[in-house]
C-alpha cells in the first residue's frame, strides 16, 4: 500500500515539475490523495465529467445515437414487413418463419390458408409470413 502511494505521489510530482528527492513526505501527509492535488477535490460539483450540464448532453447524445442506429432502422423494417403482409392475395407464393413455402388459398383475419403440396394445406398466422416467395426456376422443360 506504502508503495502504491509513493509511486502517486512521485508520479504526481514529476508531472506538477517539483523535484522529487528520496526524503519527500509521503501522500497523506503532503495533503494529496492518489496523485490528486489537494486544492483539487473532486467533489459532487465537480464530478467526473465535470459539471451538470456535459453529463446531460452525454446522455442526449447517447439517446440519439441509440434512436438512429437502433430504433429507428426497425420501425423501419416493421413498416416495409406490414406494407408486404398487406399486399398478399390469392395465389401468392410466400414463405413462412419456419421455411414452408406455399400458394395462398385463402385469407381470413389475421391467419392465411395456404397449400404447401396438392390438396394438402395449412393455416399461418399473418404475422408468420416470412417474405413473398420467388423461385426463380424457370417454367419451361425440354
Amino acid at each position: 500500500m506504502t508503495n502504491t502511494v509513493w509511486a502517486s505521489t512521485v508520479l504526481w510530482a514529476q508531472q506538477s515539475g517539483a523535484a522529487a528527492s528520496a526524503d519527500a513526505k509521503p501522500a497523506e501527509a503532503t495533503g494529496t490523495a492518489q496523485g490528486v492535488p489537494a486544492g483539487k477535490d473532486q467533489g459532487a460539483a465537480g464530478g467526473l465529467f465535470g459539471g451538470g450540464w456535459s453529463t446531460i448532453i452525454m446522455l442526449v447524445l447517447m439517446v440519439a445515437v441509440f434512436y438512429f442506429l437502433l430504433i429507428r432502422p426497425q420501425q423501419k423494417k416493421a413498416k416495409e414487413h406490414q406494407k408486404m403482409i398487406d399486399a398478399i392475395g390469392k395465389g401468392t407464393e410466400i414463405v413462412t418463419n419456419g421455411g414452408l413455402i406455399g400458394r395462398v388459398t385463402a385469407i381470413t383475419g389475421k391467419t392465411l390458408t395456404m397449400e404447401i403440396s396438392e390438396k394438402v394445406r395449412v393455416r399461418v398466422l399473418r404475422s408468420q409470413v416470412a417474405g413473398i416467395y420467388d423461385s426463380g426456376e424457370t417454367t419451361e422443360k425440354k
